[in-house]
């Protein structure tokens, strides 16, 4: 029952996954999930090892590049250098990294279109064509659901457990023997890894990769969903998605407000749900329920006791 118990929540994610394109845009509930798979590629590094990344677009948007000009005609290593800072010098580093991807994408036109970009992509996965948003949407759903599936075993693993070591107190965790370093260094590369593959995953099931992906406001819209869910809960990167996306298309008819309301209800949830939406309800849900499984003791213990008497 209890294995039971544990899988349901899985298996309802899963139903809702598949039931999406039915309630909403098939090419939003795409969206939708590869933005939570880009912020929860970055609550990997911002959660559990503690680094906050600015550049982060540069792998969604080489992905993106990538996986266009492939379809269309039939990373830049930059972690070492990134890890060996710390803080805002880690930030500010991977911002740098970003915008030099950023400036190459928008002079090498010759490939990437320079400022126009790539149009026209089509919806192609291996041996398949894909014309309807829906199609595309389930034959992505599959890489889509491992994504995040990698990302929950990778903080749940030892692996996992020595990140959160080193985020809390590095030091320490050198002094335990951990090559600290190479620690940071293989989860820059599996966070580039999941950002690249939600990255080529939208320009595909969009049709068009732009330098938009690249620019650095791109890696803050992910930061902001991260915070907005909650840094280091993984799921609050996908409920973070939903909001920011759900509002933005919300307010198509009125672009120039889209920035004001998100920064508005950014604010809100900061001040009123300091630890994200994600944490918080689940720390809500837990208060809610402890009574309930206090009560459930305290019968079975009079039930025992009575037995005996």
């Amino acid at each position: 029952m209890t294995r039971l118990l544990g899988v349901l929540p899985y298996a309802a994610a899963i139903a809702v996954a598949l039931v999406l394109p039915r309630a909403m845009y098939p090419v939003l509930a795409l969206d939708i999930l590869l933005w939570g798979l880009f912020a929860m590629s970055v609550d990997l590094l911002l959660g559990y090892v503690g680094l906050l990344s600015f550049g982060h677009a540069a792998f969604w948007g080489l992905g993106a590049y990538a996986a266009a000009i492939a379809a269309k005609s039939t990373g830049v290593p930059f972690g070492y250098l990134a890890i060996r800072r710390r803080g805002i010098y880690f930030a500010m580093v991977t911002l740098a990294f970003a915008q030099l991807v950023f400036y190459v994408a928008n002079e090498w036109r010759d490939v990437t279109g320079g400022e126009n970009g790539l149009h026209g992509v089509p919806r192609t996965f291996p041996g398949l064509a894909l014309g309807r948003s829906a199609d595309f949407y389930y034959a992505a759903l599959p890489l889509i659901l491992l994504g995040y599936a990698l990302a929950y075993r990778i903080v749940h693993s030892p692996f996992g457990h020595v990140l959160v070591a080193i985020r809390d107190n590095e030091p320490r965790a050198q002094a335990l023997g951990y090559a600290t370093w190479r620690y940071k260094l293989l989860a820059f590369v599996l966070s580039g890894g999941l950002a690249g593959l939600a990255g080529g995953l939208f320009a595909l099931g969009n049709g068009f990769a732009s330098l938009d992906l690249l620019h650095w406001t791109t890696s803050g819209q992910a930061v902001l969903i991260t915070i907005l869910g909650g840094i280091g809960t993984l799921w609050g990167s996908l409920l973070g998605a939903v909001i920011v996306l759900e509002l933005r298309d919300a307010l198509t008819s009125a672009p120039e407000a889209s920035g004001v309301v998100t920064g508005a209800v950014f604010v809100v949830i900061v001040l009123a749900f300091r630890r994200g939406l994600w944490a918080t309800g689940r720390g809500a849900l837990r208060r809610f329920a402890a009574p309930a499984v206090s009560a459930r003791i305290d019968i079975s213990e009079g039930e025992v006791r009575h037995g005996r008497s």
